[in-house]
């Protein structure tokens, strides 16, 4: 009798022990992003990963990290090849040219309405995330670049942070010749970079935007403003901190990130670019918070200065995702209190307003709650899909002023407004 009980107990447990794992292996699943933030970037989705987890058992999260030019192969060969990650994650830019190459990622709108907290995203922020009529990524972190000084150089050279581009120029020439670094070697005011044509017209955008102005080169119904008397002006001034003003390493034309961080984290420089990510890094390795942060040189007393958003960075959904249902919960995820507390704290950039900056080194608070003005770049791609082929055509105009300074930067100005018009309006016409 004994023995027919536990034959009639195993019998059962044995199906009920079977169906168990059966749901656990079922919800067992390993969701894959893809993104560039590097190590601070993986321990937020690790983060992020762990709290979603606590509603979703058996869920993991791995982040995969590659370096930028890498990031955009791998999305776009395995997106075509139907071998695509669950996400991928990076700035909208960056999404836009996958999106462009691929036509397969998920519309996010559908998903955006379903989050019930949304209040804090901006018209931009929503106008950002969109590309050729669909949203293409949910926007989770504001990218903002403020203009950085070492706070002990301008001890050392008696100065406060400059606000105007002539405090600027009178800065940086302090810097050069006084040596507040205390070695002997060469010190320049700024860190810049030129090499390609994103990396010498993104420090351009900088400079302009963060200037009060709108667009760089070419507005959305497609008008060169280069030679427009503003712009001319920015213009004007930074190619002779190039050449007549001699205050970037004079191998800058071969800089692209790396070698420009090389020249901030070595000491070499008084003034460059922060973004809200490099805030971490910088309170230690290199500058150790010998830093302040603030808005970009104001140009015109008319024209408040700004601290430039340069973007976006957002998540989107592969259509081809292998799991997308439970990748497009996790996209949405990452816009709760809880991701974005640990997105704050681990890449230092988020866009809710509700999280807690205390444990935050003074710099990063500041771009947290920024009480300073925000100014948003475009990304004239995402309206002229040639515009790549013209600023390559730009790119390779400056440079070759740089190399050979014109006499009359102002005729050089508007000779280059007309080749720019001309080239545009050919890409147009043949679609790039």
């Amino acid at each position: 009798m004994f023995h027919r009980r536990m034959f009639s107990k195993r019998g059962l447990l044995a199906p009920l022990l079977i169906l168990l794992l059966g749901v656990a292996a079922a919800r067992a699943q390993e969701l894959t992003i893809w993104h560039d933030l590097g190590d601070n970037g993986t321990k937020w989705f690790a983060a992020a990963g762990e709290a979603f987890a606590k509603t979703h058992p058996g869920v993991t999260v791995r982040a995969i990290s590659y370096p930028t030019d890498q990031w955009f192969g791998r999305c776009i060969g395995a997106i075509n090849t139907n071998t695509a990650p669950d996400l991928i994650y990076n700035n909208y830019e960056r999404v836009i040219r996958v999106a462009s190459q691929t036509h397969r990622l998920m519309d996010m709108k559908p998903v955006l309405e379903t989050i019930a907290e949304k209040g804090f995203l901006s018209a931009d922020d929503l106008r950002v995330a969109t590309y050729a009529g669909r949203m293409i990524i949910l926007p989770v972190q504001r990218v903002q670049m403020a203009f950085g000084v070492r706070k002990s150089w301008l001890d050392k050279v008696g100065e406060k942070p400059p606000v105007t581009w002539d405090d600027t120029l009178r800065v940086g020439r302090k810097f050069q010749t006084e040596h507040p670094d205390g070695g002997t070697a060469p010190v320049f005011a700024f860190a810049l970079e030129a090499a390609n044509p994103r990396d010498l017209i993104h420090m351009l955008d900088l400079f302009t935007f963060g200037a009060g102005l709108r667009d760089t080169l070419i507005d959305d119904a497609g008008n060169i403003v280069i030679d427009d008397p503003e712009h001319a002006k920015v213009m004007e001034e930074f190619l002779k901190v190039f050449t007549t003003y001699h205050m970037v390493p004079p191998d800058t034309v071969n800089y692209s990130f790396n070698e420009m961080y090389q020249v901030i984290e070595g000491g070499r420089t008084g003034m460059f670019r922060v973004g809200d990510w490099n805030v971490g890094k910088w309170m230690k390795d290199g500058l150790n918070g010998d830093f302040v942060v603030g808005p970009w040189p104001r140009f015109f007393p008319d024209k408040q200065s700004a601290v430039v958003i340069g973007g976006m960075r957002g998540v989107a959904v592969p259509e081809n995702s292998p799991h997308q249902a439970l990748a497009t919960e996790f996209a949405a995820f990452l816009l709760g209190k809880e991701a974005q507390q640990a997105s704050l704290n681990f890449v230092g950039a988020a866009v809710r307003k509700d999280l807690d900056v205390s444990a935050l080194p003074p710099q990063s608070q500041q771009f947290a709650r920024p009480t300073w003005n925000l100014i948003a770049y475009d990304f004239p791609e995402s309206v002229h899909p040639w515009y790549p082929q013209l600023e390559a055509s730009f790119h390779k105009k400056l440079m070759a002023a740089v190399a050979n300074p014109p006499t009359d930067w102002q005729a050089f100005i508007k000779q280059t407004a007309s080749q720019m018009r001309e080239e545009a309006k050919a890409l147009a016409a043949k679609g790039g």
